[in-house]
């Protein structure tokens, strides 16, 4: 028991391993490649705009959307830019090794914080612009009078050609962004690189998950307000131009899923670089500081085939078999490339690798073969990942037709059959995960330290496939704009239309994909940082020359209370955080609700469409409720882990991240595909199905994607940042913990002045956010909820 929480080097310094010139040059080719994509990016970027716009009321539309996506995200950048000033400081007060280590943390979190927000930003200036070109595409499928009818499959592959690229410009900068930010780190600062790097996953994680739940807010707010009063109220289709929402919503998907998602998966990439730099500096010693690096450098190379092998034919099925087909042959050819450069690059024995841990030189086998197994789970895992989700989310499979049925029902038989789909498919995914997880470990042998260091090559293999997943998810929004924008401006229609249609519920089923992928890349990450956190707590221990005796040998054995209470903290987060994500789509779209209904019941001309309703209303009140709740989700996961960390100990610690690790993600996969599931039921149903558009099943189908909507666009993608920012702030205090718990500097009133002071202000958020208002007024006034109650059971109000 005496060696449970000692260093993983346990011969050696963890400096031992140094950057070679060989290595160094290796790097600096993988920070050329990462420039590359960059270039790419700016190829597909001219593509993209060199496309026709379509009509002046195209036009029109698509500049409100790109004038309140650019407010709103200007105004988040404000907000988040005073928080990334604290925590810079704050960062400068934990310990390190020297002031170089902590300058140099300090300053990367500040990079990685801009490179995430860039990402994010990037994604969104250009879906706001491919949305109309896109519509314009799919216009030509309707010709005018005196035009030749143009044939229906190549005006199909053109608007989706536009779509996909457009998700390319994305993928593209958010690998090289990620592979640039770790490779100038690893040249600067070479064996330290994997501390500094620790700012850097914290910084892009921080503000993908800052993006992740003001954008889903935003977007969800919107989207379930418009339905629920357009739809379900007014019976007008969902883009209506009457609809005073319909802006909002467009803007929604822009800010929530463009610049969330593509800040959430730029996140995902430097946080597993962070943790595969950290135990591969260890197990593979000068090695591990480059390996980690080459797996994704290549990713990069394939993702740029993968992007454009998205070429749809004739004879495929549907749009999906197109971005499948890219998917898997970016998949194949990273395989081939690793297995390349694994056996050019390792030695063919353990004892060959210069300054790995002392245990790891004596072990029998080849490092080749470990490593590309271990790639290789990666890779794979992100194709069965793929495969399942498509199963319990595309319309033309097995539960989604199920969930369609039960719209004959009503919307409680809808409901209760997507929250079931959710459960199941939760399950299978976190078996696959833990199956790849756990086949990862046992490479390592009898090694700790070469066993989390293969789960972190595995994340590392699933990163090749991310710069095409990135795609796919971009891809979801700006069709779902296309169809909104065509429908709002009334100039798209027949042949055209069901283009736009049949790419959208394309677009649903890409977003639920990598969604699932995002979940699987979140728990690699976590569980490498999970060994990283062993780590940090054995080298602590060691440089305090602080023995384990017996008072921290109980507090870490997992069978102990206090670690026991950890366990069950870790998996209560993951259901507050998540609750209060949801209960905030809930006000917000409360506001949007009374605000329509308020517009349909002063401006009845706005139904003949005599009179023209307010967008920006309803614009502004989703930015104002978006960014007021951001405060306390991001409170929860910065305090969470260090008031568990300083109340009850390093063990309590560990089995904190161990229960928000799984409990984040069954319920992550499980809110994402009740939700892609509810949403395409609902297209099925509006493509004809159980009784089409303006059927009570149409209504069914309605309620429950509103269910749906804050279930996989808000709370469910933002558990991927709060794992891996919890795992983060845990890596970052672990010194602490240890130094004021045990040896010389052990000081309990320290300890118990730190864990007071964050759980009164974890208290004091959640307490300010739920005494917020339920809803907005007609005057702009909160709502307290009896007031509110009062007015929805008003029938001058219910039937305005």
């Amino acid at each position: 028991m005496a060696g449970l929480f000692t260093p993983l080097a346990q011969d050696q310094t963890l400096a031992a391993a140094v950057l070679t010139g060989d290595n160094r040059a290796i790097v600096a080719v993988i920070a050329v490649v990462a420039v590359a994509a960059l270039a790419v990016a700016v190829v597909l970027v001219r593509q993209v705009l060199a496309a026709g716009e379509g009509t002046d009321s195209m036009k029109k539309i698509a500049a409100a959307v790109q004038e309140g996506a650019n407010a709103y995200l200007a105004r988040q950048m404000r907000t988040l830019g005073i928080f990334a000033v604290v925590v810079f400081f704050l960062l400068m007060l934990l310990p390190a090794d020297d002031w170089n280590q902590r300058a140099g943390r300090s300053v990367f979190f500040l990079i990685g914080a801009a490179f995430s927000a860039a990402t994010g930003y990037i994604g969104m200036w250009l879906a706001v612009r491919s949305n109309v070109r896109v519509a314009a595409a799919a216009r030509e499928a309707t010709p005018g009078e005196g035009e030749a009818a143009r044939d229906l499959t190549e005006v199909s592959h053109k608007a989706m050609k536009i779509a996909f690229r457009t998700g390319g410009v994305v993928g593209m900068f958010t690998v090289g962004l990620g592979l640039l930010g770790a490779a100038v780190v690893v040249l600067v600062y070479a064996a330290d690189a994997p501390k500094v790097l620790e700012g850097f996953g914290l910084g892009a994680a921080l503000i993908a998950m800052f993006m992740r739940v003001g954008g889903g807010i935003f977007t969800k707010a919107a989207d379930v307000g418009a339905d629920l009063v357009g739809k379900v109220e007014q019976g007008i289709p969902e883009d209506d131009p009457r609809n005073a929402a319909t802006i909002a919503d467009n803007v929604g998907d822009n800010v929530g899923d463009c610049a969330g998602m593509a800040a959430d998966l730029f996140e995902s990439y430097a946080v597993t670089l962070v943790a595969a730099l950290i135990l591969g500096k260890v197990a593979f010693g000068d090695a591990g500081l480059a390996l980690p690096l080459i797996v994704p450098a290549i990713g990069v190379l394939t993702a740029m085939i993968g992007i454009f092998a998205v070429a749809p034919r004739r004879s495929d099925r549907s749009g999906m078999t197109a971005i499948n087909r890219g998917f898997f042959i970016s998949a194949v050819i990273s395989l081939v490339l690793v297995a390349v450069a694994v056996f050019v690059y390792l030695p063919g024995s353990f004892a060959e690798l210069d300054n790995a841990e002392g245990p790891i030189k004596a072990m029998d086998g080849d490092p080749r073969v470990l490593a590309l197994v271990a790639v290789a789970i990666g890779i794979v895992l992100a194709a069965l990942i793929q495969q399942l989700t498509g199963y319990f989310t595309e319309t033309n499979r097995r539960p989604v037709r199920d969930i369609g049925k039960t719209s004959l029902t009503g919307p409680a038989t809808v409901v209760l059959s997507g929250i079931s789909i959710g459960l199941e498919s939760a399950v299978y995914t976190a078996l696959l995960i833990g199956l790849g997880v756990y086949g990862a470990f046992l490479l390592g042998g009898t090694s700790i330290t070469l066993a989390l260091f293969a789960v972190a090559l595995a994340g590392t293999g699933l990163l090749t496939t991310v710069g095409v997943i990135v795609a796919m998810d971009t891809f979801g929004p700006v069709s779902d704009n296309a169809q909104g924008i065509a429908e709002m401006s009334g100039d798209v229609e027949g042949e055209g239309a069901q283009v736009l249609t049949d790419l959208d519920a394309v677009g649903n089923t890409t977003k639920a994909i990598t969604k699932g992928i995002a979940i699987a890349t979140a728990v690699l990450a976590a569980a490498a940082l999970f060994g990283s956190y062993q780590d940090a707590i054995g080298t602590a221990v060691a440089k305090a020359e602080t023995t384990i005796d017996a008072h921290m040998t109980l507090n870490l054995i997992i069978g102990q209370p206090n670690n026991l209470v950890g366990l069950m903290l870790g998996a209560a987060v993951v259901f507050l955080f998540s609750g209060l994500a949801i209960n905030a789509v809930s006000r917000s779209a409360g506001a949007v609700v009374y605000e329509v209904r308020r517009q349909f019941r002063e401006k009845p001309g706005i139904m003949d469409y005599t009179e023209t309703p307010e967008y920006g209303r309803v614009v502004d009140i989703c930015t104002k409720d978006a960014l007021r709740e951001l405060r306390t989700p991001g409170l929860l996961a910065v305090m969470a882990p260090i008031a568990v960390g300083f109340s009850l100990g390093v063990g309590a610690l560990g089995s904190f991240l161990a229960g928000a690790i799984g409990t984040g993600t069954l319920m992550a996969v499980f809110l994402a595909n009740s939700g892609g599931a509810w949403d395409n039921a609902k297209k099925l149903v509006e493509d004809g199905h159980h009784g089409g558009k303006g059927s009570e099943a149409h209504a069914a189908t309605v309620i429950g994607d509103t269910v749906g909507d804050p279930f996989k666009d808000t709370a469910g993608p933002a558990i991927n940042p709060l794992l891996k920012v919890m795992n983060l702030v845990a890596l970052l205090i672990a010194p602490a913990v240890v130094q004021f718990s045990f040896g010389d500097d052990a000081s309990p009133g320290i300890r118990a002045g730190i864990a007071i002071v964050s759980i009164v202000v974890i208290v004091g958020a959640v307490y300010s956010s739920k005494r917020r208002g339920i809803a907005v007024g007609d005057e702009g006034a909160e709502e307290t909820p009896g007031k509110v109650a009062k007015q929805a059971s008003d029938p001058a109000v219910v039937n305005s």
